[in-house]
Parts: C-alpha cells; structure tokens; sequence
C-alpha cells in the first residue's frame, strides 16, 4: 500500500510540475496585489485556501476595492467560474461516490487541474488517490505563491505587472499536451472557432458563450452521425 501511495504521489508531483510554474509567480502576484491595497498579508494565502479561485480572486479583490457591493460581486464571480460546471459534469464519473475526497475534489477543480486529470485515461486501480494528490499539491503552489508574493510586498515594494503573463503560458503548455493526445483535431477547432465567434459578439460574457457553443456542437453531433447512418 505504502508503496503504491508514494508511486502516486510521484506521479502527481511529476504531472503537475508544469502547473507549479505556473501557480506560483502568478499567487505571487495576487499576493502582491492583495497586500497592496492595505490588507494584512495573511488573508492572500487565506485566500487561496478557502476561495481558490485563480482569476476569480483577482476581480473579486479589484470590485471589493472599488466599492462594489457584495451582491454584485458574488454573481461576477459566480459567472467567471460558471465555466466548472461543464468541467465537473465530464470528470464525476473518476471521482469517489462519496466522502469528503468527493467535496475536496470539486471544490479543487481548476482549469489546470481539469485538463491533467483529462489528459489521462480514468483511474479504476488507485482509490482517486491520484486525484487527490494532484488537487492538493496544485492548491499548495497557489497557496505559497500567495504568500509569497503579500509577504514580499509587506516589506518591500513591487510591481506586480508581467507576472500576470505566467498564466498565459502555463494554457499554451497544457493545451500543447492535451493536443498531442486528442484523436478527433476537429475538437480543437471547433473551440477556437467558437471562442472567435463567442469574443466577437458577446466580448464581456465569451467564455461562457463558447462552452455553450462548444456543448451545443456536440450534443447535436451524435444525432447528425445517426441520421447520416
């Protein structure tokens, strides 16, 4: 057991080595950010244990520093991360039945986590233990990052701008990745077609409207090839 747990945990620290690069400049600069506008630098890696919201954190700390109200604010954010939705409909299936694990594995799940856990076949053998490993090593990247970064601002000055590029490249490595193992490329086009679309006629709310193009492309796919047969 002991040494299936450890081969897991490799396996985990392995796979999500890309994502650590990515997680920790960018907490670095929600920390610094955070920590700029006057609150005490605690709260940013409290932040990213209790929110965990990646970009979500950013627009919530810049409305809540606006003076936007809280309302306001939960339905921004709740819009942002609708997008988990879709994620989390396409992987219940390779999590626990229940359990806590079950709770902490959606309550976990990013963009970059997501596109790990789908880059690989579903894992029958290992308890989700895998799962676990992956989800909670990706939160303790962001974590630290956001200490860092607000613990590094509460003593020095920084200027958090560039560091937002990090995310940018993380994307473009897993979707690299998660195009050398698609076996239907017309998937990949299809979503760029429906973000440009998405982008040009609802630019505020794009993301949202692409999944939902995207979902809508596939759900009439099937009864396409079925009348064609």
């Amino acid at each position: 057991m002991s040494q299936r747990v450890s081969s897991e945990l490799l396996e985990a620290l392995r796979d999500s080595a890309p994502v650590m690069l990515g997680y920790v400049p960018l907490g670095m600069a929600f920390g610094l950010f955070f920590q700029s506008l006057g609150y005490h630098w605690l709260f940013a890696p409290l932040a990213g244990l209790i929110i965990y919201a990646g970009s979500a954190q950013f627009m919530a700390v810049g409305l809540l520093a606006s003076g936007v109200p809280y309302a306001e604010a939960f339905i921004a954010t709740l819009l942002l991360n609708s997008r988990h939705i879709f994620y989390g409909l396409s992987v219940l299936d390779r999590y626990p039945k229940r359990g806590l694990s079950r709770w902490y594995l959606i309550f976990g799940l990013t963009d970059e986590t997501y596109s790990l856990i789908t880059a690989k076949a579903p894992r029958v053998d290992s308890g989700h233990t895998y799962y676990l490993y992956l989800t909670a090593l990706n939160q303790s990247y962001w974590i630290t990052g956001c200490a860092i970064g607000a613990g590094l601002q509460s003593f020095f000055e920084f200027d958090p701008r560039g560091f937002e590029f990090a995310l940018v490249a993380l994307f473009v490595v897993l979707l690299i990745e998660q195009a050398k193992i698609m076996n239907d490329r017309w998937l990949l086009i299809l979503a760029l077609c429906a973000v440009f679309v998405a982008h040009f006629l609802v630019p505020e709310q794009f993301l949202l409207v692409a999944i939902s193009l995207c979902l809508v492309a596939l759900l009439v796919r099937p009864k396409r090839d079925l009348l064609n047969g």
